[in-house]
């Protein structure tokens, strides 16, 4: 069993959602119960990835046993484990949430909620460049319908949007490994990064190119500037367990450009190396101003929540733009914290704007909360903790960061980076307020579900948690960070005979 594990968190959520196809028109009981429990075991397997690769060997399992650099191959090193586990915890608190009634007001919501971690943790473990593009499209026709899932004019418009941009992304991402696959004559990532070593020089411009058309999709699906306007609309529009786990999308491709420039466009890729670097430095920061705009702009909470994930996503990629070790440990710190306090934020503001009668979660005057004291202080601590301040998980965070970045790096990241903290500070200042103090009438919202208050308390628990398991987690994201400085030990497991296949 234990030479299967690494392809569980594909298999278990591919199975789970073929079951629940055939439930389609079951009790919902029964959906719910395979649905939350596949999830529950897929936090098992995480848990378990995390065990095996905390000693710093990578492996991997060759489909079919066709060997790399040819097979089909998934990898499991530091970096893969821990985006693994942490989707599966943001997706155990996304599904208890939507056990509350949100999973019926549309057909089919469990199996394409498993088919979307399917996609995710395809794309955490994919070894070549091929099936990271094939499972960047599983994810995204899950999230094509879990967008619209409930209907309504709001959402359909915002999903047409999203829908078209991220073809036109998915038909650029083709043409980049065409490119690639052209340039070089494989599509193993670890084989493309010993190929570079070696390129002919006439081939450079080409590989320059395909490279550079990978960092605009991934791009595009971490919503760094200017490709990020279609993100706000449609995560406001979106179900709140749905937006809760499009928390991890924008990792999805945080995660695509750490892999991909570290292990293809490394040191040892020549004239060719840290291709990105300068690129994503800039951007980071112009995505950090127009995130912090967009924060002080919004006028309702779910947008609200929308703008401070893409701050999370522009303080990531300024990590990526220093580029040393510990700007990398860094980030990876701030990734899982950012994305599980977002994730619970998105259902938090949906337990509020069940509350508030008409009002919804606009930042109006509405109703008085029903349940209004345990609302206002799962947001204190949601706030504390997204705006960076002590003594929550985010200050720790933005704290490594902050010391990571060093001479011109650190003139232009403090100012931008601690202004966007006073923003977001502002805007949830204001949004607290308004939502807790400016009402009117008597309060008459239904008492909330305990499986939404399990859902968010779930997550919200991360903000402490991270605080007290800073050690032991900064000592594994500090591995994850040398691992991926130093690929070589990826390209020896991937390409020597004596593989750990099965």
């Amino acid at each position: 069993m234990s030479s299967h594990l690494i392809v569980l968190p594909v298999v278990l959520p591919l199975v789970a959602g073929i079951l629940l196809l055939f439930q389609r028109q079951g009790s919902v009981r029964v959906k719910r119960l395979i649905g939350a429990g596949a999830t529950l075991a897929l936090l098992l397997v995480g848990i378990a990835l995390v065990a095996r690769a905390a000693g710093g060997e990578v492996t991997y399992y060759a489909l079919g046993d066709w060997q790399p650099p040819f097979g089909i191959v998934l990898v499991l090193d530091r970096l893969s484990a821990l985006m693994v586990l942490l989707t599966a915890v943001l997706a155990v608190g996304a599904v208890v949430f939507a056990c509350a009634g949100d999973d019926e007001r549309g057909s089919n919501f469990h199996g394409l909620f498993q088919w979307q971690l399917m996609g995710i943790n395809g794309a955490f473990l994919t070894g070549d460049l091929f099936n990271l593009f094939v499972f960047f499209e599983v994810l995204l026709l899950a999230s094509y319908a879990l967008l619209l899932h409930g209907g309504g004019k709001e959402r359909i418009m915002s999903g047409v949007h999203y829908v078209v941009l991220n073809l036109a992304g998915s038909s650029l991402f083709l043409i980049a490994v065409g490119i690639l696959y052209g340039a070089t004559g494989t599509l193993n990532m670890a084989d493309m990064a010993m190929r570079l070593a070696e390129l002919p020089a006439e081939r450079e411009g080409l590989v320059m190119a395909g490279g550079l058309m990978l960092l605009v999709v991934f791009g595009l699906k971490a919503a760094i500037l200017p490709l990020y306007f279609w993100l706000p609309k449609a995560y406001a529009a979106a179900p709140a367990p749905v937006a809760a786990l499009f928390a991890i999308m924008t990792k999805v491709g945080i995660y695509a450009i750490l892999r991909v420039y570290s292990l293809i466009f490394g040191e040892a890729a020549g004239p060719l190396a840290n291709l990105e670097q300068a690129w994503v430095w800039w951007l980071s920061l112009g995505t950090l101003v127009a995130a912090a705009i967009g924060v002080l702009a919004a006028r309702d909470l779910r947008l609200l929540v929308a703008y401070l994930v893409l701050v999370s996503v522009g303080t990531l990629l300024a990590g990526i733009g220093i580029g040393t070790p510990a700007a990398v440990s860094a980030l990876l710190y701030y990734l899982v914290h950012t994305t599980l306090i977002t994730g619970g934020l998105f259902l938090l503001a949906e337990m509020i704007g069940a509350q508030r009668g008409q009002a919804g979660t606009r930042l109006v005057k509405g109703r008085p909360l029903r349940q209004g004291g345990w609302l206002a202080v799962l947001f204190f601590a949601g706030a504390i903790a997204v705006a960076g301040m002590p003594p929550l998980s985010g200050a720790i965070g933005k704290a490594l960061l902050l010391a990571a970045a060093e001479g011109m790096e650190r003139a232009w990241l403090w100012p931008i980076l601690l202004l966007s903290g006073l923003a977001a500070i502002i805007a949830l200042s204001r949004a607290g307020s308004t939502l807790f103090w400016r009402s009117t009438g008597e309060a008459d919202g239904q008492r909330l579900s305990h499986r939404q208050w399990f859902g968010v308390a779930w997550l919200m628990a991360a903000a402490p948690l991270l605080v007290v398991l800073a050690g032991p987690l900064v000592d594994y994201t500090d591995a994850t960070a040398k691992q991926l400085a130093s690929p070589e030990s990826l390209t020896r497991a991937l390409l020597n005979t004596e593989g750990d296949a099965p």
